[in-house]
């Protein structure tokens, strides 16, 4: 059976489709919120949009490896693959961020405490 929250290795992470991606507001704020390193659970994600869209755009950073998710029982963990697009594009991740944060764009996600 095929793992359906399988990201592609690290080879086979390309350019064109990692900037197309990254081209959308809300994906690049999500990976603004993980740039931090640290796993979270889908639903702690807050923007703008359907949840059905939220979930479609995880599903989109995760196919075009920049995200792995984890799933344990019915719950969906995200983290980003920080490490493996800095290994295929050296300084990619951090010129990216820096701009998108100087620019605010993805500043309308944010992150919601799941405790609450």
């Amino acid at each position: 059976m095929p793992d359906h929250h399988a990201s592609p290795v690290e080879s086979e992470i390309s350019l064109p489709r990692l900037l197309g991606v990254l081209s959308d507001p809300t994906r690049l704020g999500i990976v603004r919120i993980l740039s931090d390193g640290a796993e979270r659970g889908w639903g702690q994600f807050s923007a703008p949009v359907a949840k059905s869209t939220l979930s479609h755009h995880l599903k989109m950073l995760r196919e075009a490896g920049v995200t792995q998710t984890r799933q344990e029982g019915t719950r969906c963990f995200v983290k980003l693959r920080g490490d493996a697009l800095e290994a295929r594009f050296p300084g990619f991740l951090p010129a990216l961020l820096s701009a998108a944060v100087a620019d605010r764009i993805g500043d309308h996600v944010t992150e919601r405490d799941e405790r609450a």
